[in-house]
């Protein structure tokens, strides 16, 4: 019998780690797909099939997703530490299964929500971990980069799908056809992070044992052991950096769940609903992405110290 292989040791860097950095963006442009399937459809499935006309009953789909990924945002980030990034990944996934079978057999509108609630869970645990995953990866010096491909990668995939599922609607109808796509970005999600995604823990921990604490001292109690509460301070009001793109991501989603949910119900008379939901989404989406990128080095702690 051989011996067994020794694991390889953790390296950071970008060209070290290429195969698997290409994967986790391949992995988050299928988050994004799942929001994508149904970004042109849902407006026009409350109308025209559950007879929806009020923006307020309409935008619970919108409620219930942003709160469930707000909460799965904070988990995923304590979740991963815990108990590493796969398994989150993993689990974040398994999350999304259901949702467009449900969206495919909703015979009422609280289906649709409840699909929302499990799919916030999905962008939340998936989403901030393949984020978590690349910049652990790339180490320090090229944060800032990971995170730009990150975003480019997630919200470019937001735009295609929502692009072809309206075309697919508009041929073969709101359902099942637009919500297929989910059921097949889920199936190769499942496969690609449960064979092929690694761990990628260690290579946090490594980039966290090479800090070298700065002369004067700033920042310095940023790499104590804190605790939720001061985390929470220091990202929402003490850190000025933390705290502006705190705000700043506020703003960008509020502007992405608002857009979403209101273009396919204000087109012009002489404009399908369809075809206006279906041409503006990918744009919406990637002005996302472009706020989102960010060629510079992103450079405010370690990874592992998060």
């Amino acid at each position: 019998m051989s011996p067994r292989a020794t694991p390889r040791p953790p390296v950071l860097g970008l060209r070290a780690n290429a195969a698997q950095f290409t994967l986790l963006v391949v992995v988050n442009a299928l988050v994004g797909g799942m929001v994508g399937q149904q970004q042109a459809v849902l407006p026009l499935l409350a109308e025209n099939e559950f007879g929806l006309s009020g923006y307020t009953f309409i935008f619970t789909y919108v409620t219930a997703f942003g709160i469930t990924k707000a909460a799965a945002n904070y988990f995923a980030g304590t979740f991963s530490d815990r108990y590493g990034r796969k398994p989150v990944l993993l689990v974040g996934w398994l999350f999304a299964l259901p949702v467009p079978l449900m969206l495919i057999l909703a015979t009422d509108w609280w289906w649709v929500v409840a699909a929302n609630v499990l799919l916030g869970i999905n962008q939340g645990l998936t989403w901030s971990t393949t984020v978590v995953m690349k910049i652990d990866l790339v180490g320090p010096a090229r944060r800032g980069l990971a995170m730009g491909l990150n975003e480019a990668a997630g919200y470019g995939a937001v735009a295609v799908t929502s692009l072809f599922a309206g075309h697919l609607a508009e041929q073969f109808g709101l359902r099942p056809a637009p919500f297929l796509l989910g059921l097949a970005y889920t199936a190769l999600a499942l496969v690609l992070s449960g064979f092929f995604v690694k761990e990628t823990r260690d290579h946090a921990l490594l980039d966290a044992g090479q800090h070298v604490a700065r002369a004067d001292g700033i920042h310095d109690h940023l790499h104590a052991d804190l605790t939720d509460r001061e985390i929470v301070a220091q990202t929402s009001l003490r850190e000025p950096a933390l705290s502006s793109a705190s705000q700043a991501g506020l703003v960008n989603n509020l502007n992405f769940g608002l857009s979403g949910g209101l273009f396919p119900c204000c087109s012009p008379p002489r404009i399908s609903p369809l075809h206006r939901s279906a041409c503006c989404s990918p744009f919406i989406q990637e002005c996302g992405a472009r706020d989102n990128w960010s060629p510079e080095p992103f450079r405010t702690g370690s990874a592992g110290s998060t």
